[in-house]
């Protein structure tokens, strides 16, 4: 295979180029994230039926669509939650299962339930979603002017903000933390309802029959007098949207004369449609907030650019006094991440690339196994797009790692063709086709033992196995070009680069070179020696694997190391059935304790929401600093 290439050196260095420009053009699809994907694929059903006690939405609505969603395939397990008006089911799926193949097949497993289901929640409709659970990053939308309350916010924020995020690449859902968009709310008076002789199933009645869209058709239509010049189309303005127009609502003609309207039964205002989340961002209440969700093999790095930019243009839209502020970014500990990574990556490349010159001594030399670091590490990336690997710190490791490596067969070949050269007293190619038959197979050798270390971590079971799994992989692919390069492109290049003696005779190698054939002398002595005395070095060695073993036994171990990324977040639980007030006043404490803290930048106070589910006695923060 050698000799194929060593005639033929154009054809090696042509196919290195591909393994190069195949890794150039995948590295910049790939996904960009902290860690590799090992949370299993997640699938959301969410149902809202307004106005019903958690009992009511748990029999009504959770059962039905859970035993529907139970059967979905490769169904790991199910959890629910069911809270006032709102029930919210979480389908986990095993690892490595299709994410829209299970989103579609829950959709259609609820489609199927959705008929066992109550009227309301059947008009609102049931929406399956999938995503990572994890936000990408949080906005505040903001407001300075008096006449931009918190309602405005919101309700601008869905029509204006939420649809033009959520069509950005990558994003999953954009959630809304706040007073959620304007509702026209009908308070009922019991007993003036009492009084009158109706039940809250009239009011409902009356709604649905006096409050619609009318299709009223059109005037002068065909067929028609022959006479007829136009055709009026009748725009019916039956669908209400004051409250003094549903104040107005005939409940019941009185048999003594009269109506009975809904303004004599229920007090009527324009609000909020859900007031069970309130928000605060650095203490002011006048703002709403935004959770932008991802897609799990979504590029974190670019969906939070994209957000950015998308919030930035919107901003020339705002009404004046309505500014936006990224609360957290999950993204910014990624980038330090990263970046720190690719710099210990170009370090350790640039001290290979120095050590080689060191003991090569020749930049001819030094050339030719430099050449073969960037192709293995960057055709590496082509393998993990063929994978559906990420760029993550676990791959990079993987890469920094194999640095060192991939160069390994290279200086063995170039150190053998050089003796040969020297030895012979020629160059070309054949001391070059000498040397490969020599060192070919022992090459070969040592790339496969390197493969039988690395190669079985990325069958390793579960979870664990799900996070090393590229990091073998990657690095099995880096050595597997490694050994490619070393067998074609670095003996054709050393047939002609290569004179024979490598040795430099500048000051500096010459006293390098003294030590080297020094320690090399003295090592030659030594290692007879210690054959004679071989129960003492192997005490040495069970000494060395007792110690091992002890520090083994005391290093604390994690699954993934603590760093901080940030922010923090804080969970305050209040009692069971504590008021939304309440628990906020209890926020509004713990939140006057961490702004207080000199490096706390924003902080982010959700009450009403958990992560096991929301409710009145449970709010989130999350300090940024």
């Amino acid at each position: 295979m050698s000799s194929f290439f060593i005639f033929r050196p154009i054809f090696a260095a042509v196919c290195s180029i591909i393994i190069l420009i195949a890794g150039l053009v995948v590295l910049p699809t790939l996904a960009i994230d902290q860690y590799p994907q090992i949370a299993p694929p997640v699938v959301t059903v969410t149902a809202s039926y307004v106005g019903a006690s958690p009992e009511a939405v748990e029999a009504q609505v959770t059962n039905p669509l859970e035993t529907a969603v139970n059967s979905a395939q490769g169904l790991r397990y199910i959890s629910s939650t069911s809270a006032q008006g709102l029930s919210t089911i979480t389908a986990t799926f095993n690892l490595g299962t299709n994410l829209d193949i299970a989103a579609a097949d829950v959709q259609n497993l609820v489609q199927s339930a959705v008929g066992l289901l109550p009227q309301t929640v059947q008009q609102v409709g049931v929406t399956v979603s999938k995503n990572s659970g994890a936000f990408v990053m949080g906005i505040a939308l903001k407001s300075n002017s008096p006449k931009y309350d918190k309602l405005f916010l919101s309700n601008y924020a869905q029509l204006n903000v939420v649809n033009d995020l959520s069509r950005i690449q990558g994003v999953s859902q954009v959630r809304i933390f706040g007073q959620r968009q304007y509702a026209m709310r009908i308070w009922l008076n019991p007993q003036k309802l009492a009084g009158q002789g109706l039940a809250s199933t009239d009011v409902i009645t009356a709604l649905q029959e006096q409050n619609v869209e009318v299709a009223a058709g059109s005037v002068g239509a065909a067929p028609g007098s022959p006479t007829q010049k136009y055709t009026y189309a009748i725009d019916a303005l039956t669908q209400l949207s004051s409250p003094d127009q549903f104040a107005n609502i005939i409940l019941r003609a009185n048999p003594n004369g009269g109506f009975t309207r809904l303004g004599d039964v229920a007090r009527i205002e324009l609000g909020a449609q859900d007031y069970s989340i309130d928000l605060r961002f650095d203490g002011s209440e006048n703002v709403v907030g935004m959770g932008v969700l991802q897609y799990p093999d979504a590029n974190a790095l670019q969906t939070a650019d994209l957000v950015r930019q998308k919030m930035a243009q919107l901003q020339t839209n705002f009404p004046e006094g309505i500014t936006w502020e990224v609360a957290f970014d999950t993204t910014l500990f990624v980038r330090e991440s990263i970046k720190e990574v690719v710099t210990t990556l170009v370090l350790s490349v640039v001290l290979v690339i120095l050590v080689i010159f060191l003991f090569l001594q020749d930049p001819k030399a030094t050339l030719i196994p430099a050449a073969t670091i960037p192709v293995s590490l960057i055709g590496a990336f082509f393998v993990m797009k063929i994978f559906g690997f990420s760029i993550n710190t676990v791959t990079l490791f993987g890469l920094t790692l194999a640095a060192g490596l991939v160069v390994d067969d290279a200086i063995v070949v170039i150190e053998n063709i050089a003796r040969h050269m020297e030895a012979d007293k020629t160059s070309g190619t054949a001391p070059t086709i000498t040397a490969m038959r020599e060192i070919q197979s022992a090459v070969v050798a040592s790339s496969l033992v390197l493969f039988s270390v690395f190669f079985p971590v990325a069958f390793f079971p579960g979870t664990t196995g799900q996070l090393y799994k590229q990091f073998a992989l990657t690095i099995t692919a880096a050595i597997v070009i490694s050994l490619f390069q070393a067998l074609t492109l670095a003996p054709a290049l050393a047939a002609r680069l290569l004179q024979g003696d490598t040795e430099s005779n500048w000051g500096f190698f010459r006293w390098f070179n003294v030590g080297l054939h020094n320690f090399r002398d003295w090592y030659a002595r030594t290692l007879p020696k210690l054959f004679r005395w071989r129960w003492p070095v192997f005490g040495v060695f069970l000494l060395a694997l007792g110690l091992t073993a002890l520090l083994f036994r005391s290093t604390p171990t994690a699954f993934i190391p603590d760093e901080d990324q940030g922010y923090f977040i804080t969970i305050v639980q209040a009692p069971e059935g504590t008021a939304l007030a309440t628990t906020q006043q209890i926020a509004i404490t713990a939140e006057k304790i961490i702004r207080a803290q000199p490096e706390v930048l924003h902080v982010f106070n959700v009450t009403g929401f958990g992560f096991t589910g929301s409710a009145s006695n449970s709010t989130c923060r999350s300090p940024k600093h």
